[in-house]
């Protein structure tokens, strides 16, 4: 039997996707969309900076506890200037409640000071430099671009990479591996909502340890569900 080796970036981001996933994904995509037609991201922010914060103390935390914490936070530092010369101590204090505060200050003092230093305190607006920034990966580079910026972007988070393997739409665990599949199989101009909407399903439907099969109205359309007889994604043989 041929193993079942995940793709690598390259290979994932030069292979084509079989016509019928193709359709399929955009299919459950259009779906997701009469379900959630006011899919969004669900962090407060007014500034990309605000924004780009959120995301980061979003880590291992509800959007709900982030934006219990935020108001405060960016009552004392509103802006990138701010928040590079804030006191560690009160910083950690302030994000506290959002969990790993230590880790997530170092993160944010860090891209703050990044921010000031190479771009006079504005958020860049492309991939390439805000992954460059300390804190900030891929995932947390596409939130701020699709949400601030109006720039495309699939958001790869624990939702977006759970939902895609029960879908059948990969079964990569590579969450780089799985955006570029994804890039691959719906539309450019649909990436961020597609983003939302799959967020959106996978916190209030298809849960992580209880998914609602019985009640999911996509379930036609989902290999991982009950009695299903579509076929999921294969790896390469």
């Amino acid at each position: 039997m041929a193993s079942r080796t995940p793709l690598t970036v390259a290979d994932a981001a030069m292979q084509s996707p079989p016509v019928s996933l193709t359709r399929r994904a955009r299919a459950v995509n259009r779906a997701l969309a009469e379900v959630y037609p006011d899919a969004h991201c669900e962090l407060d922010y007014e500034t990309p900076f605000q924004l780009l914060v959120a995301t980061v103390l979003s880590a291992q935390c509800t959007d709900v506890r982030v934006n219990q914490v935020t108001p405060g936070l960016f009552a004392v530092y509103p802006d990138a200037h701010a928040l590079a010369g804030a006191d560690r101590d009160r910083l950690e204090a302030l994000i506290k409640p959002t969990g790993f505060y230590r880790a997530k200050a170092e993160s944010l003092l860090g891209l703050s000071r990044d921010i000031v230093e190479r771009y006079d305190g504005e958020v860049p607006g492309r991939l390439k430099d805000l992954v460059t920034l300390r804190g900030v990966g891929r995932k947390t580079a596409n939130v701020v671009l699709g949400n601030a910026f109006g720039v495309p972007g699939i958001t790869v988070d624990t939702h977006m990479g759970r939902l895609a393997r029960r879908l059948g739409l990969t079964v990569n665990e590579d969450p780089v591996v799985v955006e570029r599949e994804l890039m691959a199989l719906i539309e450019r101009r649909e990436w961020t909502l597609w983003s939302h909407r799959v967020i959106f399903h996978g916190r209030r439907r298809c849960k992580a340890r209880k998914p609602e099969c019985g009640q999911c109205e996509i379930a036609a359309m989902c290999p991982s569900a009950p009695g299903a007889r579509t076929r999921p994604a294969s790896a390469p043989s």
